[in-house]
C-alpha cells in the first residue's frame, strides 16, 4: 500500500452509477458537472508540522471516511492496477458523517 506524506490523503473514487433506480441511463457528462468530487479515504498522511513547536498536527480523517474535495485538485496515481487520487488536506471541503 502507498502512504502519503505530510498533510495529504489517498482516496479511491466510489463506483459511479450508470443507471438510476427507475432505469434511466446516465451519460458520462453527469459525473463531470460541478466544482467538487468525492472519494473514500484509504490512507492518511501524518499531517503538517506546527511551525512553533515542530509537532505534527494530525489530519482528522480515518480510513473509510467519504470526503468531498475541490475538483481537479487531486493527483491521479496508478498503483497495482488501481487508480488512486492524492488530495492535499487544504483541498478537502467536507467529510460525510457516518
Amino acid at each position: 500500500m502507498i502512504k502519503p506524506f505530510d498533510a495529504r490523503v489517498i482516496v479511491v473514487k466510489p463506483e459511479r452509477k450508470e443507471q438510476t433506480e427507475s432505469g434511466i441511463i446516465l451519460p458520462d457528462t453527469v459525473s463531470e458537472q460541478g466544482q467538487t468530487d468525492e472519494g473514500i479515504v484509504v490512507s492518511v498522511g501524518q499531517g503538517s508540522r506546527n511551525m512553533t513547536t515542530g509537532e505534527f498536527m494530525p489530519i482528522p480523517l480515518e480510513e473509510g471516511d467519504k470526503i468531498i474535495y475541490a475538483k481537479f485538485s487531486a493527483t491521479e496515481v496508478k498503483y497495482e492496477d488501481v487508480d488512486y487520487y492524492i488530495v492535499a488536506e487544504r483541498d478537502i471541503i467536507a467529510v460525510e458523517s457516518k
